[in-house]
């Protein structure tokens, strides 16, 4: 766990030293774009293993050490992130890192949304097959019973038809 931590610490700084060193001498912003990609991704990481850790350690996560290292890396994090949030809107314009921010959201909540569209789909043709199977177990239990009906009357008439003669 301090591994992932730590791993998302180091993909901060490096994306954050690696924007720093192309924000002047980008000429838009999809230049820039992997580095800022890296930095929201080592900050999730930050907080989700922050936030992993609190249910997992019962006996340690109240220890002062590992209470005050969480909450340093959290701020270190955000404290880059506030960073390049000034560097960007400095270069592009007042509003750019929002926008970023709100349109990674938007992709986010669609992809999450597709993904849940097509777990419904798969569901709907999953109950339609189930449907399609029962129904052709019906028809061929009936169309069995049928056959050992028509047997059974074919039958029991040759036996008659014997007795008789």
């Amino acid at each position: 766990m301090i591994a992932e931590t730590l791993a998302g610490i180091a993909l901060v700084k490096s994306a954050v030293d690696g924007i720093k060193s192309t924000i002047n001498t980008a000429k838009d912003i999809s230049s820039i774009a992997s580095d800022i990609d890296a930095l929201l991704q080592g900050q999730s990481q930050v907080q989700a293993e922050s936030n992993k850790k609190a249910g997992v350690r019962l006996a340690d996560q109240f220890g002062v050490q590992s209470v005050a290292k969480e909450m340093i890396d959290a701020k270190l994090a955000a404290e880059q992130v506030a960073e390049v949030r000034r560097l960007v809107d400095h270069r592009f314009g007042s509003g750019t890192w929002q926008a970023i921010l709100d349109e990674r959201a938007k992709r986010i909540r669609e992809a999450k949304e597709a993904a849940a569209a097509a777990r419904r789909e798969a569901i709907k043709k999953h109950n339609e097959m189930m449907e399609t199977v029962k129904i052709v177990l019906a028809v061929g239990i009936v169309s069995a019973i049928a056959l050992g009906f028509f047997i059974f009357v074919i039958a029991a008439s040759a036996m008659a038809y014997s007795l008789i003669t």
